[in-house]
């Protein structure tokens, strides 16, 4: 028995990488446009759900499908249900693809963090996928470049708040590495010396012993992300505040 698909309800997801210079997304290109319509060719990841799954069943699902990958950090942001955010062609384009018939659709938006290893470039690139950089994008199909605008925003908040950045590194990566991250998702310039000497007195760096090669300037040394330290300070602050916040 085949597997019904709600035809109102839908997830898209974007998920961004980092190439050690810029901030990117993976964009795929939609598949049956018909000639002479005026539809933006790329798009989000991005699938309606299946009636026997939840949203995070069905966004975990659509990732794997475009990356795969499945265990890498996955976060709902937020719901796009403006009753005109698919209408006219975009509207039809729907139905035909999906064989469905519908009147309107509602999104639920997510953003994902991989790292942008060879494994992963060749995956999606043998799916027909591309990886674009953030800035350079002007247009998506439907409301997708809104989707990814709002990702954006929550991804920069993110930043400054937690330390999801590390999802986006590779294991071992040097502080210029990181600095550059920041500097990439936040659009900002970052001084070398107050971010080093901030991130080092954070407690969340460990140093290894391997530095890099085959560079033309001095070889920096390699760190890891100390989830431990970082979930002790966590824990520290929370009892913290809550010992401020008490009256006496």
């Amino acid at each position: 028995m085949s597997i019904q698909m709600n035809q109102s309800l839908s997830v898209d997801c974007a998920v961004f990488g980092f190439d050690g210079r810029s901030l990117k997304v993976l964009l795929i290109e939609r598949r049956y446009v018909v000639p002479d319509t005026h539809l933006d060719p790329l798009k989000l990841p991005g699938a309606m759900i299946l009636e026997n799954e939840t949203l995070p069943d069905a966004a975990y699902r659509v990732l794997e499908e475009a990356t795969g990958l499945r265990d890498v950090y996955l976060k709902q942001m937020e719901i796009f249900s403006d009753p005109r955010r698919v209408w006219g062609e975009e509207l039809e384009w729907i139905n035909r693809y999906h064989n469905i018939r519908t009147e309107r659709v509602v999104t639920v938006g997510y953003y994902a963090l991989v790292k942008l290893d060879a494994r992963t470039i060749a995956y999606t690139t043998a799916k027909g996928a591309q990886w674009v950089e953030v800035e350079s994008i002007q247009r998506l199909a439907m409301d997708h470049k809104q989707i990814l605008s709002t990702a954006l925003r929550v991804l920069c908040r993110e930043m400054l708040q937690s330390p999801v950045a590390f999802e986006l590194l590779p294991r071992k990566f040097t502080i210029r590495q990181l600095q550059d991250l920041y500097a990439a998702v936040l659009g900002i310039e970052i001084d070398n010396r107050n971010f080093r000497k901030k991130i080092l007195s954070s407690g969340f760096l460990t140093p290894t012993a391997e530095r890099e090669q085959g560079v033309a300037h001095k070889p920096a040394q390699y760190y890891t992300f100390n989830k431990n330290a970082y979930k002790r300070a966590l824990k520290e602050k929370l009892r913290l505040g809550f010992i401020n916040n008490w009256r006496y």
